[in-house]
């Protein structure tokens, strides 16, 4: 073999495996596409709190997360200065959640108000995500026991009677920095209703926003219509409020007319009109603690 041949052979070899290289790496990048095509941004802060103000929100606390939660409502405003606009009278819940995935959050709670203990579990199936689902969907079931002593005790109580239900499917979506919007169709069941011509179920839909208003304060609204099977004598929950985020904690400093604040009570034990100036100033307060790291 000449030297030219082998000069050419070589060029040749030296040809082929740089193309073989250039394959190489086309192949690896399309896979690195790929990969980052199948990467979701998943959307987070759509709403500042596992709740909106009454209702759930569609944001779970985080895995390993322990979300202690006190909920408290003053009296009327309108009960005047004897009163002192409602801060003499109050109620509250005090609640604890813990996440137990970043899709599975558990709680329990106990309200004052007819001295309820109640517990839920939400599960988000779907979360919104770029290039993914343009909604988050959560869904959640809880139930509450009233544990008051019977009012009438010359008659047959069965503990099945202080017990009721719900169930609720949250849809919603952050649609922009600043606002946030979510609907939420609920169902609440009670084996004991206020007289026997009354419904068992109510059926109600959660309407919650968010909009912010600076990096640490947001305007929040949870407004929840009866659709049917309306209590005699109650009205629809409306809640207005403000978000302060500091740290660990998010304050919110809210006026509702409902006093309740479990989903049983709120929807079927609402009878103060917020149009007509009902109203009672509250204020909830969120501190999460991080109890187990995520591996």
């Amino acid at each position: 073999m000449n030297k030219i041949t082998h000069i050419m052979l070589t060029a040749c070899f030296v040809l082929l495996a740089g193309n073989t290289i250039a394959q190489d790496q086309d192949l690896l990048n399309l896979v690195k596409d790929s990969t980052a095509a199948k990467q979701k941004t998943w959307s987070t802060g759509a709403f500042k709190s596992s709740r909106v103000i009454n209702g759930q929100s569609m944001e779970l606390i985080g895995k390993g997360v322990l979300d202690v939660r006190i909920l408290h409502r003053f009296g009327l405003l309108s009960a005047g200065a004897d009163n002192f606009f409602g801060l003499d009278q109050a109620s509250m819940r005090m609640g604890f959640d813990y996440g137990i995935t970043d899709n599975l959050t558990v709680g329990v709670g106990r309200s004052t108000l007819n001295k309820e203990l109640d517990a839920f579990l939400k599960f988000r199936p779907v979360r919104q995500s770029e290039g993914g689902s343009p909604v988050s969907i959560v869904w959640v079931s809880g139930a509450t026991l009233q544990t008051m002593k019977w009012t009438d005790t010359a008659r047959k109580n069965y503990f099945s009677s202080r017990i009721a239900y719900y169930h609720e499917v949250i849809i919603g979506r952050k649609f922009s920095k600043a606002f946030s919007m979510q609907l939420s169709p609920i169902l609440v069941h009670r084996n004991l209703v206020t007289n026997a011509n009354d419904e068992n179920n109510t059926w109600a839909l959660g309407i919650g926003a968010r909009l912010k208003l600076s990096k640490r304060t947001a305007f929040v609204v949870d407004y929840h219509p009866i659709l049917a099977g309306r209590e005699p004598g109650t009205k629809d929950p409306l809640s207005v409020g403000f978000d302060i985020e500091t740290g660990g904690h998010v304050f919110q400093l809210h006026f509702s007319n409902s006093t309740g604040m479990n989903e049983k009570a709120f929807l079927t034990g609402t009878t103060d009109n917020f149009w007509k100036g009902d109203i009672r100033f509250g204020f909830n307060l969120s501190r999460v603690f991080q109890v187990r790291k995520k591996r």
